[in-house]
């Protein structure tokens, strides 16, 4: 029977190294996510302090690209208004739309639009030519919603035209109480869809496709 080796005194221990190497790994690796978490947070934190904001969709216009409730980022950093973006309004002076509302720029200064539809078509020109859009509008079958402008219109220097999605259940630039938009009442344009995280989408424009 061979003598069990004894350490010196004052000598290290060299059988516990490993086990405190592995937790000294675990430690650094778990220090390590804390910084890059909180990195990510202030990042994320400073971008939509001051390059993106949410909007949260109210009501039924834009279905079905949105719904309500849904949650987007929106900036209107560098922005001009563009035929076929998807874009947050805020104008406090209409009464009864005190809200951001969103809807889909058709038009812009200078550019005329005309509307023919009835319960079955819907044909929409800018400046003459059909616009193709069978990627986003929706034309539910339970109402008809007529404008009440006489078309074809231009639209004034600095506004926009806008339409929901939704055509039959929009109150946009077809109405009166809306009708064209200041380009000053435009929030910012919706970039994606960040809630639910099941819809999380960027928007493309469809026009530019």
């Amino acid at each position: 029977m061979k003598n069990k080796k004894i350490p010196e005194p004052g000598a290290p221990d060299t059988g516990n190294q490993p086990k405190e190497k592995e937790k000294a790994d675990i430690l650094g690796t778990f220090y390590e996510l804390t910084e890059m978490l909180a990195t990510v947070t202030v990042v994320v934190m400073l971008l939509f302090a001051f390059l993106l904001r949410l909007n949260i969709v109210d009501g039924q216009s834009m279905e079905q690209t949105l719904y309500h409730g849904e949650y987007l980022a929106v900036s209107d950093l560098f922005y001009e208004p563009t035929p076929g973006d998807i874009v947050i309004i805020h104008d406090i002076s209409q009464v009864g739309y005190g809200n951001p509302i969103v809807k889909r720029v058709i038009a812009t200064e200078g550019q005329t639009v005309d509307i023919r539809c009835d319960f079955h078509n819907w044909h929409l020109y800018v400046d003459g030519v059909e616009v193709d859009e069978e990627a986003y509008r929706y034309l539910a079958t339970d109402t008809l919603l007529l404008p009440e402008y006489k078309f074809p219109i231009t639209v004034p220097e600095g506004e926009i035209f806008v339409l929901g999605d939704n055509r039959n259940h929009s109150a946009d630039s077809r109405q009166i109480e809306i009708g064209t938009i200041d380009v000053r009442c435009v929030v910012g344009k919706a970039w994606m869809r960040v809630m639910p995280f099941d819809r999380a989408e960027y928007f493309r424009n469809p026009y530019a496709e």
